[in-house]
């Protein structure tokens, strides 16, 4: 089949990529020129394990293509996903759809034989509907069907689950529109991947309410967590035994300094505000959003008491910038939150992240940038590691302690263990122990 994909960021680029893979003839359109001249040239916009690869293959096998011409990539084209950014809209958390519908209004002009528009960006239910409103007078119904067909793609991992996902969601109108996509995952359909085929209001609310509900384990361990430093259990045996029940499942209970990303934070606010147009209190998901704020700057307070108390005047080593490993991605990272704290409480921050510092350079002010994790702990107070990336896994810690004036880790991820730190001569603060 031939497909066109609006939007080359996160989504469409890994969506139009995977699809291509699959065999599929995709052109993917962004009016980013510089975006696309630099696709061109094998350039990744972000950085996602294997994309590149992948990206070269089908661009030299003829079935993967960039333009910045819609008119061309819509010709011949069975379905267009829309793969656009949707933010948060400034001011009241509503998803911010401006991009959605100028796509579409776009598109239409391009459309004259039987197309399947589908948005693919995470999008408030009612969109669905609400495209079928703005195309009336535009387009003969009988040339388009709308389908949600949501992403569930893990940012360090999204060609695996693209490729092998635990199932896809497919919100569509017709039996018609159904059958082209069924034609478009039909790889999957052989491998038995379980295809949800709802109706669009359905599937647009399984993609919000997946998120929210994943965020909400995590805000239920971090809490749980200040409950372990406080009675002196320990967190990580506390998840690994309720984990363990099938009911719950041990992911995404891995205690923390809050979640960030593109997706949790957005969309837990977004489906809050669309139970509002709606009169749904949704007491559980504002109370995911307000602890995990609240998260983020306790994080700040627990590397001030590991230092004594102050770090007014003190040299702080941190290691980790992204909000998760694996990434570039820095939107609402906890370090965003974390370092200009302390450098309110007066301390001076030298960093490190293997793959978010270009990122992190426009988004952090005053900040010292290493090329290495070590030069960031000379003269350190303490070391403070955000995200969990592997090469932090495995630290030298005598070099450390030489480096360092105070050999004081500050560990918001858990990867050491207290007795192992304590045995090395390190002051050492984890989460939930």
């Amino acid at each position: 089949m031939k497909i066109a994909v609006i939007g080359t960021g996160y989504v469409g680029l890994v969506s139009g990529t995977c699809f291509s893979e699959f065999g599929h003839t995709v052109t993917c359109v962004d009016k980013d020129a510089g975006k696309i001249e630099r696709l061109h040239q094998g350039i990744m916009p972000i950085y996602e394990p294997g994309l590149d690869v992948m990206v070269e293959r089908n661009t030299e096998a003829g079935r993967l293509f960039f333009t910045t011409d819609l008119k061309e990539a819509m010709e011949g084209a069975e379905a267009v996903f829309i793969a656009v950014g949707t933010p948060s809209r400034r001011g009241d958390g509503h998803a911010d759809l401006q991009y959605v519908f100028a796509a579409v209004e776009e598109l239409a002009d391009y459309i004259s034989d039987y197309t399947v528009i589908v948005t693919k960006s995470t999008v408030p239910v009612g969109t669905g509907a609400e495209i079928i409103k703005r195309l009336e007078g535009k387009l003969d119904e009988h040339l388009y069907s709308v389908a949600s067909n949501p992403e569930f793609l893990r940012e360090g991992a999204a060609i695996e689950d693209f490729m092998r996902p635990d199932r896809v969601v497919v919100g569509i109108d017709s039996d018609r529109a159904k059958a082209v996509m069924s034609e478009l995952y039909r790889p999957l359909f052989l491998n038995e991947t379980p295809v949800v085929f709802t109706n669009r209001e359905t599937s647009e609310l399984i993609k919000y309410a997946a998120n929210a509900f994943l965020a909400t384990k995590i805000s239920f361990i971090n809490e749980m967590a200040d409950m372990c430093e406080k009675v002196g259990a320990d967190v990580q045996q506390v998840s690994k035994g309720i984990g363990l029940d099938n009911r719950i499942g041990g992911k995404f209970l891995h205690a923390g300094p809050g979640f960030g990303g593109s997706c949790f934070p957005k969309d837990t606010r977004a489906i809050v505000h669309s139970a509002d147009d709606y009169e749904v209190p949704m007491k559980i998901i504002r109370s995911v959003i307000e602890v995990n704020e609240e998260r983020k700057l306790a994080m700040a307070d627990k590397v001030i008491k590991a230092c004594g108390g102050s770090v007014e005047g003190k040299r702080i080593a941190v290691l980790g910038l992204t909000f998760k490993p694996n990434t570039d991605d820095m939107r609402e990272s906890p370090s965003l939150d974390i370092i200009p704290a302390l450098q309110k409480a007066g301390a001076e921050i030298h960093a490190f992240d293997p793959k978010g510092m270009e990122e992190a350079k426009h988004m952090l002010e005053d900040v010292s940038f290493h090329d290495e994790p070590y030069s960031t702990m000379e003269d350190a107070d303490a070391t403070v590691i955000i995200t969990e990336w592997n090469q932090f896994r495995a630290l030298d810690f005598g070099r450390m302690k030489d480096l360092m004036k105070s050999p004081v880790l500050v560990d918001l991820r858990n990867i050491y263990g207290k007795a192992d730190m304590t045995s090395n001569g390190f002051d050492y603060t984890g989460i939930g122990r």
